[in-house]
């Protein structure tokens, strides 16, 4: 785990995993043993659970870095952007660059 960063309504957190993980299988673990943790130990009113979806973008190594404190300042970030307006752009830009790849190939 590199980073991790909880607002009211997502998490952003960086890990590495294995290659022999999928990011399926990753969150999963995650959201399991996450719930398991915050109602075992009655951290919120109620039963708590995840969505029934998230997302994973994969980055650069020499990225880590920048990643990191963009998800460290996620309290300000938020201040000027909503969640709905950041989720939207990076599904654009991530649709893209796969158009673009699968153009090149």
């Amino acid at each position: 785990m590199y980073s991790i960063y909880a607002n009211p309504e997502h998490v952003h957190f960086l890990v590495s995993r294995s290659p022999q993980l999928d990011e399926e299988s990753l969150a999963t673990i995650i959201a399991n043993s996450s719930e398991k943790f915050i109602n075992d130990r009655r951290l919120c009113v109620g039963v708590f659970q995840w969505q029934q979806s998230c997302s994973a973008f994969s980055v650069s190594k020499r990225s880590i870095h920048d990643l990191c404190e963009y998800i460290e300042n996620q309290k300000e970030h938020h201040k000027t952007k909503s969640y709905a307006d950041e989720y939207e752009g990076y599904v654009k830009f991530y649709q893209q660059t796969i158009q673009k790849k699968k153009r090149e190939k």
